[in-house]
Formats: C-alpha cells, sequence, structure tokens
C-alpha cells in the first residue's frame, strides 16, 4: 500500500475534480491512476501531474489491478459497484455515498476523530456527510474534554453539496439577476439559490426531518460512538459556492469556559480557532474556501443549556467535506 494503484469513479464530477487536486496537494504516492464515470463522460481527458489521463467507462474489469478506489458518483452507483470493487476485485473502497454509512460493518470515518475505526474495515470504507465531519471535528475535542449531552445545530450548506450542476446554477442564476434577465429558474435545486436560502436539503421525511438532517444524526452518534446523542439538526441551502457553516449549541456533562474552549478548538486535530469579536474576526467562507482545516468562533456560554456553549464554524465542503477526507483515510491505511 506504499504505493497503490489508484481508481476514481465519478472523476468528472466536482468532487472527483477535488479528489485529484487534493491526491495533487498531499502528495500521495501512486504506482497508476484509472479515472472512471459513466458512459456519458467516457473519453474526456485529464491532465495529471504532467500526464493525459482519458476517463474510462465504468465496466466488470475497472477494478481489475487496483488498490484503492475512491467512489463519488451517487449512492445507487457504490451499491452496485463498491462490492464488485472490493469483493471481486480486492481493492479498499473509500465510498463518499450514503450508501454505506449506517452499516455495521463499514467503519465511518474521520480519521482526526476515530482512526482507529478504520482497522475494522472489510473492503469498504464510508467518508460521512460533509456536515457531519465539519461538526464532529468541533466536537470531538469538547466531549473528551466536558463530555456531550446534546446538541443543536443549523447548518448554511453551499451548492456544491448539491454537485457541479447546483454550483453552475447559482451562478447562472446571479447572472441572470444581476443582469435584469428576468427572476431565475430552478432546475437542479427546489428553489431558485441566488440572492435566497431555503431550510431544506435533501428530502423530507415523514417526521418532518429531511434525510440530510437524519444524516448528521445517526452519522454522528456513529462516529462519536455515542448511540443515544440527541442531535436536532435544520439544514438551509444558501448561496454560496462551496463552503458550509454551522451554528452549534451544546449541552456538556461539565461546564467548560470560554478560554478553555478556545484552547480546546485551537489545539484539536484539522480544526482552527478565528475568534476575536473586538475585531470582527470570525470563520466566513470566502476565507475559508480552498483550506483543508474547519474553522471555530464565535465561542460563548450558551444561554440555553446549562452546562453549555455555543459557537459558529465554517468549512469547504469539497475539500475536507468530501475528498481530503477520504484521502486522509486511504493514507491511514
Amino acid at each position: 500500500m506504499s504505493a497503490p494503484r489508484v481508481a476514481i469513479v465519478g472523476a468528472t464530477g466536482a468532487v472527483g475534480a477535488e479528489f485529484l487536486r487534493v491526491l495533487d496537494e498531499r502528495a500521495f504516492p501512486m504506482r497508476s491512476l484509472r479515472l472512471l464515470a459513466s458512459p456519458r463522460s467516457a473519453g474526456t481527458a485529464i491532465g495529471f501531474r504532467g500526464e493525459r489521463h482519458v476517463v474510462e467507462a465504468l465496466g466488470d474489469r475497472s477494478f481489475d489491478g487496483v488498490d484503492v478506489a475512491f467512489f463519488s458518483a451517487g449512492g445507487g452507483t457504490s451499491r452496485e459497484w463498491a462490492p464488485k470493487a472490493a469483493v471481486a476485485a480486492g481493492a479498499v473502497v473509500v465510498d463518499n455515498s450514503s450508501a454505506f454509512r449506517m452499516h455495521d460493518d463499514v467503519p465511518l470515518v474521520v480519521p482526526e476523530v476515530n482512526r482507529a475505526a478504520i482497522a475494522g474495515h472489510r473492503g469498504i470504507l464510508a467518508n460521512p456527510n460533509c456536515s457531519t465531519i465539519l461538526l464532529v471535528l468541533a466536537l470531538e475535542p469538547l466531549r473528551r474534554a466536558a463530555g456531550l449531552r446534546s446538541v443543536v445545530v443549523s447548518t448554511y450548506q453551499a451548492a456544491s453539496g448539491a454537485g457541479q450542476r447546483a454550483m453552475d446554477e447559482l451562478r447562472e442564476q446571479t447572472r441572470r439577476v444581476l443582469a435584469g434577465d428576468g427572476p431565475p429558474k430552478a432546475e437542479v435545486l427546489p428553489w431558485p439559490l441566488a440572492f435566497n436560502l431555503f431550510p431544506q436539503v435533501d428530502v423530507f421525511q415523514a417526521d418532518g426531518f429531511t434525510k440530510e438532517e437524519d444524516k448528521m444524526l445517526f452519522e454522528v452518534r456513529k462516529i462519536l460512538g455515542m448511540p443515544e446523542l440527541p442531535v436536532d439538526a435544520t439544514c438551509v441551502r444558501v448561496p454560496v459556492e462551496r463552503c458550509h457553516s454551522e451554528s452549534v449549541s451544546v449541552q456538556l456533562e461539565r461546564a467548560l469556559t470560554v478560554d478553555e474552549a478556545r484552547a480546546l478548538f485551537a489545539a484539536a486535530p484539522g480544526v482552527v480557532l478565528k475568534d476575536d469579536p473586538a475585531r470582527q474576526g470570525y470563520p466566513m467562507p470566502l476565507d475559508f474556501a480552498g483550506v483543508d482545516e474547519v474553522a471555530v468562533g464565535r465561542v460563548r456560554v450558551a444561554r440555553v443549556f446549562s452546562p453549555g456553549l455555543t459557537f459558529w464554524l465554517c468549512g469547504d465542503q469539497l475539500k475536507k467535506g468530501a475528498a481530503l477526507n477520504a484521502v486522509q483515510i486511504a493514507e491511514a491505511l
């Protein structure tokens, strides 16, 4: 595994492109690279490390000789092809979809939080939901120091979370509004996103929560090893290109001062502290697009939970929320 043969499924999508950037940035060692996508995208040429790689259509022989396969082509593709890659071809799959996240025999991993879980894999490892990844990086230092009783989170999720077409749609809608070409039209997302926001990410469930909000509940519990932890999430789509933000309130087992919490965040792996209210210093999407770490700020004592804290975080959805976390899993292998 010191220099694996790598495949990327969904290589022409937004996350696929981010995979290539992250692999290059981190000088990830590999003997070979195979780019895979739907037949519609087959034949596309993509440059990587000075070489031209032609995208191949996903097929029965796609994983022959592959050691590590990164999947980011949707749950249906993962359910069909990940077992074939892992079982039939013997590759280790790092899957970015929701297909296997809640399977008992599939580790759901954020390496800075539960790296040890990687050792239990049986050929497939799951990359968590992007909002979950950002959240647990901030929750884990608090859990270790003071214990967690409950979490309330509101997310402010970028267009990138819905894929490249949603990002393109946001740009086109913004252009139309600024040019006076009439009201923006929504085709990829439920509503126009330019100069707007709406409190729906994924489909609604019977209890009024969305599937995205359910993902945050169940995935946080699994990653932190706290199967009864209450997590109340409201997920909002906002007109930002690629960084998610979250407003978080936590009830703790033991009180922490603001200074103690700040010190915990500053020392936590994968987290940076940006919290200077006197100078209007706090995390914003414009500052943290393309950054590896998740930024935390506006740390304060909660007014509802006692003991508790409230804080704000921001992180790149395509990077740490998807490609970087998956590559870190592969590095840990």
